[in-house]
């Protein structure tokens, strides 16, 4: 089974930068159809941030456009998530799933995820 495991997260202050990896312990990030971030703010439900297919598109949340890139580099086989000009409102867990793009419905469909990383924006 595969296992995916984040790292990168930490307390930075507004207006810096992060960038968050996620690699496979078990299997291949390669095996994946799609990769993507999610977020979970306190008392707030899981959000895709961004997402990146194989052969299809890559999608970003409107709250993180022009500030959030996904990379998905194969030769290391990790999956980025570089985040400049944070802000407080990004504070959350931030996840790492595997799975597939569903191009007939244009969703995406995690299989595995990573247990976060926390990531958090002071003012």
């Amino acid at each position: 089974q595969v296992q995916l495991v984040e790292s990168g997260g930490g307390l930075v202050q507004a207006g810096e930068s992060l960038r968050l990896s996620c690699v496979a312990l078990r299997g291949s990030i390669s095996s994946f159809n799609a990769l993507a971030w999610y977020r979970q703010a306190p008392g707030k439900q899981r959000e895709l941030v961004a997402a990146t297919a194989n052969g299809g598109p890559t999608t970003y949340a409107d709250s993180v456009k022009g500030r959030f890139t996904i990379t998905r580099n194969r030769a290391e086989a990790t999956v980025f998530l570089q985040m400049n000009n944070l802000k407080p409102e990004d504070t959350a867990v931030y996840y790492c799933g595997g799975g597939t793009y569903y191009r007939d419905r244009g969703t995406y469909g995690m299989d595995y995820w990573g247990k976060g990383t926390l990531v958090t924006v002071s003012s």
